[in-house]
């Protein structure tokens, strides 16, 4: 190497560094962003539609670890450009397709900036909770009426915080609590306190909101964490300090909940939400018979009917996932959603208990995605935000797997 050579390197090295970290901070506001979503277009679309062009301007790339998930997102969004030939009024059927597109983008995004640097996860997930911190402050606050104006921060005498929906609200704030459990767990002891009172904050939001599909999802979130955590860890001084603890949580959890019931009008809104099937479950052209006659219709209508357009038809939207894939993305939309939520499991249950830096945020991230893939016989999730984040986190743990394992293998060969 030249003088000329080596100065150039001792001088770019720095200031690509320099970059590298001014784009990780960008990727976590990004992520912060994702947790006020009042409107439409939202900060978080117009932040990260930005931020995407230029990564890759700059020459992030999609590695082949990472290519089936654009290869599967691309073609469930062709499925819905194919659904819009069978519309005959467009209205705003082409902004949710490109709605759809954006966000199968954003996935692919943080699955290559993932396995660019693992150390990207720490400050995602960090910037996840912060939002959710502050947006469920948001609708705890608003549901109490603490402040004039709150109202903005509730909808049906339900707390949603920066979000248009309780039914997403609470679902969002599910990975941040896991993610805090997780550390809590696992951390140091001296920093419990606040990441307990964090926690405490995002819990009442999520009980707060009256979202089942969100009660559902952090029972079953915390169950399979502490489940793992114990199935990995093959210490018994660590398994016994985790049933300690997770004890005392459920313990904390359970006896803010208490206080909360003693307040009237929690109280009646919480026996009627805790049913498991709601009138509009049950009657005639309710939830569930909706979905019967849509999958039967579907059975007819191979490229669908457009998004949007069930609405139109019946008392109210599709409220499942996998009736919503068949009608606004059609059945190459079914088939190609299917497979990628199937492949995305397969691919973090397969990595879930190795040990790597990377593999507390796989674990959450995957117990997060199973989840919502039980909630979605019940509720929409193909325009949830962080759904896609999740994706993109299995996706990158999975491609930092496999150039660990290509690494190990050079490493042996030599």
């Amino acid at each position: 190497m030249s003088t000329i050579e080596a100065t150039y390197s001792r001088v770019a090295q720095p200031r690509r560094t320099t970059l590298r970290l001014i784009g990780s901070a960008f990727v976590a506001f990004g992520v912060f962003l994702s947790g006020f979503v009042i409107d439409e277009p939202a900060p978080y679309e117009l932040w990260m539609a930005g931020l995407i062009g230029l990564w890759f301007i700059l020459g992030l790339r999609i590695s082949r670890s990472v290519a089936p998930l654009l290869a599967l997102l691309l073609t469930f969004n062709i499925g819905g450009m194919l659904s819009l030939t069978q519309m005959k009024d467009l209205a705003t059927a082409p902004m949710y397709i490109a709605v759809s597109i954006f966000l199968a983008l954003t996935a692919v995004f943080y699955g290559a900036i993932i396995e660019d640097s693992h150390k990207r996860l720490p400050l995602i997930f960090n910037a996840w909770t912060l939002a959710a911190v502050v947006t469920s402050a948001l609708g705890v606050l608003g549901y109490f009426h603490a402040f004039p104006g709150s109202e903005l921060f509730t909808l049906y005498d339900r707390a949603k915080g920066a979000f248009q929906d309780p039914n997403v609200f609470g679902p969002f704030l599910v990975p941040p609590s896991l993610h805090l459990i997780h550390g809590i767990l696992v951390g140091d002891l001296k920093k419990s306190p606040l990441k307990a009172a964090a926690l405490l904050v995002i819990a009442l939001g999520i009980f707060l909101s009256f979202s089942r599909a969100a009660w559902g999802l952090f029972a079953l979130g915390v169950v399979l964490l502490i489940f793992i955590m114990l199935l990995k860890e093959r210490s018994g001084a660590f398994r016994l300090r985790v049933l300690i603890l997770s004890l005392a949580a459920i313990i904390m959890l359970v006896a803010s909940l208490l206080v909360a019931l003693q307040i009237p009008k929690v109280a009646e809104l919480f026996s009627t939400r805790a049913q498991l099937v709601q009138q509009y479950d049950g009657e005639h052209l309710g939830r569930f018979e909706r979905h019967r006659i849509g999958f039967t219709m579907m059975m007819e209508r191979p490229l669908g009917i457009g998004p949007l357009v069930f609405g139109t038809m019946f008392p109210e939207d599709e409220h499942n996932i996998w009736l919503k894939s068949l009608t606004s993305y059609g059945w190459i939309g079914f088939v190609s959603y299917v497979g990628m939520l199937l492949w995305t499991l397969i691919l973090g249950f397969r990595n879930l208990l190795h040990d790597r830096p990377w593999q507390p945020f796989l674990m959450i991230a995957w117990i997060s995605v199973l989840g919502h893939a039980a909630i979605g016989n019940v509720i929409d999730i193909d325009h949830w935000r962080h759904v896609y984040l999740l994706f993109g986190t299995v996706w990158g743990c999975a491609a930092l797997e496999a150039r660990h394992r290509r690494g190990r293998n050079l490493v042996g060969a030599a």
